[in-house]
């Protein structure tokens, strides 16, 4: 039973690193209700953009929370970092899959990231266990 309860109980000590990871697996989340959405009714691919920043906004922000709440302190900072590598990353994945260019909004939409991932990590201090 031991063995068991270590093999699943490992945590990743660097905020920023639980923070993205976490922030990846809401993202995984969001993308397959998006995608069952598509499915299962009359939506098109050009009536989910507004879905898909909202989802990448849930994501930034609960990233941050992660990272603020691991950092236990300075909250916003490791936060807003989160949010700056998660949205450099989603960046850098869609250039490489989609082929498109980077554009002067998104460096705006890295900030929008970052700050919102700041904001989580905000809360993500407080909700930190002595």
């Amino acid at each position: 039973m031991y063995l068991i309860r270590r093999l699943f109980s490992w945590r990743i000590s660097s905020p920023v690193l639980s923070g993205l990871c976490r922030a990846f697996l809401w993202m995984l989340l969001g993308a397959m209700v998006l995608s069952l959405l598509l499915w299962g009714s009359g939506l098109e691919e050009q009536d989910l953009t507004m879905y898909t920043y909202i989802v990448h906004g849930i994501a930034a922000a609960f990233g941050g929370l992660t990272a603020g709440r691991r950092a236990s302190g300075k909250g916003w900072y490791h936060g807003g970092i989160t949010g700056a590598f998660y949205g450099i990353i989603v960046l850098l994945i869609g250039f490489l899959a989609l082929d498109s260019a980077p554009a002067g909004i998104d460096c705006l939409w890295v900030l929008a990231a970052a700050g919102i991932a700041a904001f989580g990590g905000i809360f993500g201090v407080n909700l930190h266990k002595s």
